[in-house]
């Protein structure tokens, strides 16, 4: 059973405050907090050294603090304060919204606040400000109200990756602009968990913990590290910051290289195979140069084909649209590496601890996230996992939980023939259906099946006579 540290919803009333003590900057002064709320009016974010009081309202604090109100004067300005005073009062018509959710995000960065609209930080900003004599001391952060009920949710604090100043190059280029993403219907508005293959974590925000900037235009391109170790050799660390710096290449080249890797299949210019086969041999993705070379050596035996103009299809041998193949098999992903990467526990980003084991495993959320919905929306809905870096299950076996995490890795059912084999093929059945990880289930229904068939009378694994 999953222990849930906190709602799923958070409902601030009127001139009061939420603290929780993780909700806090890692770095004092730099940082990041992203969440939705749901308001009239007054949608109010503080800043503070210290953790506040429940009771504590911004209005009576006598020490440094920032403040950040989202539709002030009855959804109409946009107001910064600085210990108590107001040192902006902006324009901006409807920054709250009654009628459903909206996404927002705060950051700061040495006294320059920047504040935004939408799901991922740095996209849709909508103001900055930059203090002259900056408070580098803020860490904590408060979710508060003024005269109305504000309901937050989805709040997530994240670092400032050490290239953050490139994100504003982005936005001042106009290449984040607003969308509709960061709004969501109060009914109905959950983010849909029904398809969570790779694809869908394709240059996504979400769980990423690596960015490449790419070319000239230093664009930025989330991705996730697990994936790319386990289809190549990056230049990656143990850093939650890491960065791959790409001057000389072009995003087309890289999205074809990322699209690859996290479907299976890519398209491509002919005038551009080139470069996608130099940057797949720079990093070692070797099913994708092995293809780019024998498809430059068909157009050099057939120069009529590299003239046709079309696009190149490249497609990994097993995989094929719309297959039911369990990941990661239909994918240009070395399993044997994978597995070793859960084994050691490398680029991990989430510890499991069962109660009465201690610390069981230290896997990959993304990996959790593709296989079970529990684990997807533990890890994105703004429950305490979402911005923490362990999560505590009871009433688990941990031997059944590794059979399963060994299948999220290989999509294979691992199970060592013992005597305890009965009891831990049902507990790994159980354990798969309280998770919903649905082909390990199927995997396990099978394997009891035949067990039976053959003459098996108990969950104790031993065989009849």
């Amino acid at each position: 059973m999953i222990e849930e540290k906190e709602k799923k919803f958070l409902t601030v009333a009127p001139f009061q405050c939420a603290w929780r003590k993780d909700l806090k900057f890692r770095e004092a002064g730099r940082g990041c907090v992203a969440f939705d709320a749901f308001a009239h009016n007054d949608v109010t974010v503080v800043f503070r050294e210290n953790v506040g009081s429940q009771h504590y309202h911004y209005k009576r604090d006598n020490s440094p603090h920032y403040t950040v109100i989202l539709g002030s004067h009855r959804n109409r300005r946009l107001k910064i304060e600085v210990d108590g005073k107001t040192v902006v009062d902006e324009e901006g018509v409807a920054l709250c919204c009654s009628s459903m959710f909206q996404s927002y995000w705060i950051s700061i960065y040495d006294g320059l606040i920047s504040v935004g609209k939408g799901r991922y930080p740095f996209q849709n900003l909508v103001f900055q400000w930059l203090d002259s004599n900056p408070n580098c001391s803020v860490r904590y952060i408060g979710l508060s109200s003024w005269d109305k009920h504000v309901g937050y949710r989805n709040v997530n604090v994240l670092p400032l990756p050490k290239n953050h100043m490139l994100l504003w190059k982005q936005v001042d280029s106009g290449e984040y602009e607003g969308t509709d993403d960061g709004e969501e219907e109060l009914e109905g508005g959950q983010m849909s968990y029904e398809r969570r293959g790779l694809e869908n974590f394709l240059e996504s925000w979400e769980l990423s913990d690596v960015l490449f900037v790419v070319g000239k235009e230093e664009r930025l391109v989330p991705a996730h590290k697990v994936i790319l170790q386990a289809s190549g050799n990056f230049p990656l660390s143990s850093s939650n910051e890491d960065v791959i710096q790409l001057q000389d290449a072009t995003y087309p080249i890289l999205h074809a290289l990322l699209q690859y890797i996290y479907t299976g299949h890519t398209q491509i210019s002919e005038s551009q195979l080139g470069s996608l086969w130099a940057l797949s041999l720079q990093f070692e993705v070797m099913p994708l140069g092995k293809l780019c070379e024998e498809i430059v050596e068909r157009f050099k035996l057939n120069k009529k084909l590299f003239d046709s103009g079309k696009n190149v299809e490249l497609s990994y041998p097993s995989s094929q649209p719309h297959s039911c193949m369990a990941f990661p098999s239909q994918l240009p992903i070395n399993v044997q590496r994978l597995k070793q990467l859960q084994s050691t526990g490398d680029y991990s980003d989430i510890n499991i601890y069962i109660e009465g084991h201690g610390l069981v495993a230290q896997p990959h959320k993304v990996i959790l996230s593709l296989w079970s919905v529990p684990f997807s929306k533990m890890f994105t809905n703004g429950m305490s996992e979402s911005s923490s870096s362990e999560v505590f299950l009871r009433d688990v076996s941990p031997e059944a939980f590794k059979v399963m995490l060994e299948f999220m890795y290989s999509g294979e059912l691992s199970l060592e023939d013992s005597t305890e084999f009965g009891t831990l093929l049902l507990q790994a059945l159980l354990l798969a259906d309280q998770f919903g990880v649905t082909l390990l289930y199927q995997e396990c229904c099978k394997t009891l099946l035949e067990c039976l068939s053959e003459g098996w009378s108990s969950p104790s694994g031993r065989r009849t006579q």
